[in-house]
């Protein structure tokens, strides 16, 4: 009873978030720019989003059977600003996770936050691969269990973004810092993401690795998703994901929703 009464109270918050995000969506024109979502998959695109629109990637997450937890449910946000054509602003935060331990002991918690930024090191265009870079910084570190990847006080990442044969590629590698106490240790990983998009549906694909350095594990998974673009200033997703190592947590499911603001925050310098 408590499983269902945890599971009806994340589907009411997605569904009130979903409507109100359809609600908003009927506001757009035709010269709104496209959503960039980087949801529901690990790998970001190596793309920005348009300039000087906020882009709002909001979901839940249920996992279980995970070293850190039996069960745990999640709501995530993550909001990014791109300020010119090559450099974006990006905040996440994980404002609410509710954990079973294998014990049976339940709690509430707030999860970390971080920002960061993100730039285009060489902008590409259909078989051109774009290449970009960025940094993380945790601000807050919460007090939730975390999932198999963990939490990392600073991560950088290489991303390259590029479109072969009717699919879109995107490719990470990360290089992150991972703390206990006064212990500090290297983590490292890659994913990559595959999708194929058909009209408004796009289905999508995704193995990825984490080093976990503080436990002497590995952490990876198999992720497949599905997403619908209703407008091109939204894009609804829904998703799961199988661990594929004994540290890795087992089973995730995901669902959430991409939507781009579209209101430009300031006026666009006019060309000369």
């Amino acid at each position: 009873m408590n499983y269902l009464n945890r599971f009806l109270s994340a589907s009411f918050v997605l569904s009130s978030l979903l409507t109100a995000s359809l609600l908003l969506a009927q506001q757009s024109t035709d010269d709104t720019p496209a959503a960039n979502p980087a949801r529901p998959t690990v790998a970001t695109p190596a793309t920005l989003t348009p300039v000087g629109y906020l882009q709002f990637e909001n979901g839940g997450l249920y996992a279980s059977n995970s070293g850190e937890f039996a069960t745990q449910t999640s709501i995530n946000q993550v909001t990014k600003l791109a300020v010119a054509s090559r450099i974006q602003f990006l905040l996440l935060s994980e404002p609410y996770v509710h954990s079973k331990s294998a014990a049976g002991q339940s709690s509430s918690d707030p999860g970390g936050v971080s920002a960061g930024i993100q730039g285009v090191l060489y902008p590409g265009s259909g078989k051109r691969p774009t290449i970009s870079a960025s940094y993380l910084r945790l601000l807050y570190g919460g007090t939730a269990p975390d999932i198999d990847i963990g939490t990392a006080k600073n991560t950088a990442t290489l991303l390259v973004s590029t479109d072969l044969a009717g699919f879109h590629f995107d490719i990470n590698g990360f290089a992150s810092e991972q703390t206990d106490g006064a212990l500090r240790r290297a983590q490292f990983g890659q994913t990559i993401s595959i999708a194929h998009p058909a009209g408004p549906v796009t289905i999508g694909t995704e193995l990825w690795h984490f080093s976990q350095p503080l436990i002497r594990g590995n952490a990876a998974g198999n992720l497949w998703c599905v997403s619908y673009e209703p407008k091109k200033n939204l894009v609804v997703d829904v998703g799961f994901n199988r661990g594929l190592t004994s540290t890795s947590t087992q089973w995730e499911g995901i669902a959430g929703f991409t939507y781009l603001l579209p209101h430009r925050l300031w006026r666009a310098q006019p060309t000369k």
